[in-house]
């Protein structure tokens, strides 16, 4: 499509890296002492960056260029912003269970065919996994399918991990136990990232209904509408629902 958007001359450049800064899209990086245009679709055509470049290096075009990607641009804002907090946390010497961690799988061997010393895989995609301790935005929520468990479930359900756990980010927690209400933070982390189906596993014990109300009133406050389902667990670890 034909629209406006900057235009960079490289030879008036100084490579002061103030466009990338006041880039809010983060269209432009400074390669090789320069400021690029890197990202077309990322360039909204507002010009941010004009009055912050003291070499006059920079100017709008009409040509052909991809159209703007308003979604990528959030996407990439989100990463920046929590890869930002991630090295402030570690910068500050935060707590070690608490940091955030992406944990990645070899994919596991076939159950029925693997030797009996590795048919059990840990399926836990993510760290932390305490909704106390989680963060409402991470990189690992984007796309994800949202895995909202009850603590107790993991030891009444033998085969949580493959049942449930396997290709979702889970969340655990206990009403009970935590005494507070997670229906605010669950909210912001279907709300804020891009959570494209919830499974709630609780137990069959009346405290368990706390985390199935957060669950549901997340779901109802955070404005989107997407899949869910809720699954109750047995005492004696069969799927009730």
């Amino acid at each position: 499509m034909i629209r406006k958007i900057i235009h960079i001359d490289e030879e008036k450049c100084n490579g002061c890296g103030l466009c990338a800064e006041a880039c809010h899209e983060g269209a432009i990086d400074i390669v090789g002492g320069k400021a690029k245009l890197v990202r077309e679709n990322f360039c909204d055509g507002f010009g941010d960056c004009l009055p912050n470049c003291p070499a006059g290096a920079i100017s709008f075009e009409e040509r052909e260029a991809p159209a703007y990607d308003e979604a990528a641009v959030k996407a990439a804002q989100r990463k920046k912003a929590m890869e930002k907090r991630m090295h402030e946390v570690h910068a500050e010497g935060g707590c070690l269970g608490s940091r955030m961690m992406v944990l990645h799988k070899e994919a596991a061997p076939e159950q029925e065919t693997a030797p009996v010393s590795i048919r059990s895989v840990s399926r836990l995609n993510q760290w932390p996994c305490q909704i106390k301790l989680l963060p409402t935005q991470a990189p690992f929520f984007d796309g994800a399918k949202l895995l909202i468990a009850a603590d107790c479930t993991a030891y009444a359900y033998a085969n949580l991990h493959e049942d449930f756990m396997k290709g979702r980010i889970t969340v655990i927690g206990c009403p009970k136990l935590d005494a507070v209400d997670y229906s605010e933070k669950l909210t912001a982390i279907i709300r804020d990232n891009d959570i494209n189906g919830v499974t709630i596993v609780r137990m069959d014990v009346p405290c368990c209904g706390g985390l199935q109300r957060a669950a549901e009133t997340a779901l109802r406050n955070s404005g989107k509408f997407i899949p869910w389902q809720v699954v109750t667990i047995s005492r004696d670890g069969r799927i009730l629902d």
